[in-house]
C-alpha cells in the first residue's frame, strides 16, 4: 500500500472504532435506541469534523458519550497520525521512517526533516488555544448555566468543537441564543480561524512574534502568504455578500452591528465550522448560493476543515488570470508557481465539481426535498462544514450513505482520494506521442 492509501485506511478505522465507542450502553442515555446507520453516520461526521447529524446528539449520548465525541473531534480535526505520534512521545517511543513518512503524508508535507518537531509544536499550538478558549467561554457562561461545572464543561465542548471546526451541537440551539452577543460570536470567530486557517500558518506566526533574529530576518513561506490573504478575502468579502444580500430580508429592521457580526459569523462557519446563530433555512436563495460556494472552497491545508481548500481556489483564480492576460506562467508574491501545483489545483476542482454534482443527481433522485436544500447538503458534507437547512435528519438510507461518503472524501482530500487509485508499482510511460492541436473553446 502506499502511504495516502495507508493514511486513508487508518481513516477508515477510525470511523470503524468511533462507531464502536458510540454503541456501547455507556456513551448512551438510558432507555435510547440508535440505529446503526444513524450510529456510522454520527462517526464519520465526528472524525471528519462535519457537524451534520441525523439525530439529536445532546439528547441521544451521555456525559461519557460527549466526552468520547471531543476526543473523536480531536482525532478527527489534528489527524490520526499526529495524535497516534503524541502518544508516542508520551511513552517515549521512536519515531520510525515509516512513520515519519505517513506523518508526512498526514499533514501535507514536502519534507520528513523536523516533523516530530514540527507536531509538537502544533499540538501544544492547539491544545493551548483550545484551552484558552474553554476558559474564557466557560467564565463567560456561568450567568447562563446553573452551575460552575456545567458553564466550564459547555466552554470546554464549544472550544474543542471551534477550533476542530467540527460544529457538533448538544444544546439543540447552535449558537442561536447568542444571535446578539457579540463577544461570544467575535471569540468563536477567531477559534474557528485558528484551527481553518491551517497550521503551518499557526507555526510561522509564532515565529515571528516570539523567535525574532536580527541576524536573519523572517519571512513568510509563500504558502502561508496566499493561505493568510485567501482566507481572510473569503472571509470578508463572504460576509459582506451576505450582510448585502440580506440587508432587506433576514435583517431587516435589525441594527447595522447585528446583520454585519452575524453575517461574519456565517461567513466564518461556512469554512467548515457548521455551527450558526441564525436559522440557514430563513436566509434568501442567493444568500444560500453564496454560502454554498463558501463551503465548497472550504478550510486551508494542513488544517482541521475540508473542502477543495482556499489556496486550490487561488490558484485556479490565478490561472484564469494568466489565461485572460496571455501569460505562460504564473506568479504571485515576487514567485512563479510550479505547473505541477497549478495541475493539482485544477484536477482538485475539476473531481469536486464532478463529485458534489453526482451526488447532487442521486440525491434529488433518493430524497423528497428542494433542489436548494439538496446542494446546501452536498456542499456542506464535502467541506465538512455541518451546516443544513434541515434535510440531514430525513435522509432516506441511501441518501445517508452518499452524505457520508462525501464527509469522508472531504476530511481525507480529494487529491489524496485521487491518489488512492493510483497503483504504486506502475511504470511511467516514457513514450512520447505525437503531438496534434484540437479546437476548444
Amino acid at each position: 500500500m502506499t502511504p495516502v492509501q495507508i493514511i486513508i485506511a487508518y481513516y477508515f478505522f477510525a470511523v470503524t472504532i468511533a462507531t464502536i465507542l458510540l454503541s456501547l450502553p455507556f456513551t448512551q442515555k438510558p432507555g435510547v435506541h440508535v440505529s446503526f446507520i444513524d450510529t456510522l453516520f454520527t462517526a464519520a461526521s465526528s472524525v471528519s469534523v462535519t457537524g451534520l447529524a441525523t439525530i439529536d446528539v445532546g439528547q441521544i449520548y451521555s456525559t461519557a458519550g460527549i466526552w468520547v465525541l471531543m476526543g473523536i473531534f480531536q482525532l478527527g480535526g489534528l489527524g490520526v497520525m499526529m495524535l497516534s505520534t503524541f502518544f508516542y512521545l508520551i511513552l517515549r517511543r521512536k519515531i520510525g521512517l515509516k512513520q515519519r513518512q505517513l506523518i508526512m503524508t498526514d499533514t501535507n508535507q514536502y519534507t520528513m526533516s523536523g516533523m516530530v518537531r514540527m507536531l509538537r509544536e502544533i499540538l501544544f499550538l492547539i491544545f493551548g488555544i483550545e484551552l484558552v478558549g474553554a476558559v474564557v467561554l466557560g467564565l463567560y457562561f456561568i450567568p447562563f448555566y446553573p452551575t460552575f461545572g456545567e458553564a466550564m464543561f459547555q466552554g470546554l465542548y464549544n472550544s474543542v468543537s471551534l477550533v476542530t471546526n467540527a460544529g457538533v451541537d448538544i444544546t439543540g440551539n447552535s449558537l442561536m441564543p447568542f444571535v446578539n452577543d457579540y463577544f461570544v460570536q467575535f471569540i468563536s470567530i477567531l477559534l474557528i480561524i485558528a484551527g481553518g486557517i491551517g497550521f503551518p500558518v499557526l507555526l510561522e506566526t509564532r515565529r515571528f512574534l516570539f523567535e525574532k533574529n536580527s541576524l536573519y530576518p523572517f519571512r513568510f513561506s509563500l504558502f502561508v502568504k496566499v493561505t493568510t490573504v485567501t482566507y481572510m478575502v473569503l472571509l470578508v468579502v463572504g460576509g459582506l455578500l451576505i450582510w448585502l444580500m440580506e440587508y432587506n430580508h433576514f435583517f431587516k429592521g435589525g441594527s447595522a452591528a447585528e446583520g454585519f457580526f452575524n453575517s461574519m459569523f456565517l461567513s466564518a462557519t461556512s469554512r467548515s465550522a457548521g455551527l450558526q446563530t441564525i436559522d440557514a433555512g430563513s436566509l434568501t436563495i442567493p444568500t444560500l448560493i453564496v454560502v454554498s460556494i463558501l463551503m465548497f472552497i472550504g478550510a486551508s491545508p494542513s488544517s482541521v476543515g475540508g473542502g477543495i481548500r482556499t489556496t486550490t481556489f487561488a490558484i485556479v483564480i490565478l490561472f484564469l488570470v494568466s489565461v485572460i492576460r496571455g501569460r505562460n506562467h504564473i506568479y504571485v508574491f515576487g514567485r512563479e508557481l510550479y505547473q505541477e501545483d497549478v495541475r493539482k489545483s485544477l484536477a482538485v476542482t475539476l473531481f469536486a465539481g464532478i463529485l458534489c454534482f453526482s451526488a447532487i443527481i442521486l440525491l434529488a433522485q433518493t430524497e423528497q426535498a428542494t433542489l436548494i436544500e439538496i446542494i446546501f447538503e452536498v456542499f456542506s458534507a464535502f467541506g465538512t462544514c455541518g451546516l443544513s437547512l434541515g434535510l440531514t435528519p430525513n435522509l432516506s438510507l441511501a441518501g445517508k450513505v452518499i452524505i457520508i461518503l462525501l464527509m469522508f472524501i472531504g476530511r481525507v482530500g480529494i487529491m489524496y482520494s485521487m491518489l488512492s487509485l493510483r497503483n504504486k508499482n506502475e511504470p511511467k510511460n516514457a513514450i512520447r506521442l505525437p503531438k496534434e492541436k484540437i479546437i476548444t473553446g
